[in-house]
């Protein structure tokens, strides 16, 4: 099955949506990541599985390709990695919301994650969100650790969560992360 998520990422100073792609297959178990990872990212692989599995959700040993599009833009950073294991997640058919489509459509992902499946503070998440807003992002979940960073910017919805887990039950439509908005600075 594919499933497919939003990050964005900075290159300079200029924000670019990056389109996560996972497919997910019978076969023999592997895992790739392609679309110009750098070596954080390809380190995500092992993050992530023992994220899930650490979260208590069941990883199946399948074959998973990842596609970080667009793929002849370098991607750094252990930031994918919240984005990659929803998707898997979704693929997988752990996460079903009849809202889903237009949840992701609207949302984008940004977060390490650590091996017990709790979601890191984040380098850059200032620029990132307002890059973000530019793109047409309406909503993005980023670790919790970083909301104070953020806590300024308008029209755009910050969800600031903990863990996998608690993103994952958002997105079922089983648990609301409190949404952060501030007053102070208005986004174009």
């Amino acid at each position: 099955m594919l499933a497919i998520t939003k990050s964005v990422a900075l290159q300079g100073l200029n924000g670019y949506l990056v389109s996560i792609q996972i497919d997910i297959a019978n076969g023999i178990p592997d895992f790739q990541i392609v679309g110009l990872p750098d070596t954080s990212v390809k380190e995500s692989k092992e993050r992530v599985k023992t994220a899930i599995k650490n979260s208590n959700i069941e990883f199946l040993s399948r074959k998973i390709i990842v596609n970080l599009s667009p793929a002849n833009t370098k991607k750094e950073g252990s930031m994918f990695d919240l984005p990659i294991a929803i998707g898997i997640l979704i693929a997988n058919g752990n996460i079903r919301n009849y809202k889903l489509n237009k949840i992701l459509e609207e949302t984008a992902f940004i977060g390490e994650l650590s091996l017990n499946g709790k979601i890191e503070k984040t380098k850059g998440i200032l620029p990132i969100c307002i890059e973000a807003k530019k793109l047409g992002i309406k909503r993005i979940i980023i670790p919790k650790q970083n909301i104070e960073e953020v806590g300024v910017l308008q029209d755009l919805e910050i969800l600031p969560a903990s863990t996998l887990i608690e993103v994952t039950l958002f997105l079922n439509g089983k648990k609301q992360i409190i949404r952060e908005k501030a007053t102070s600075i208005r986004l174009k």
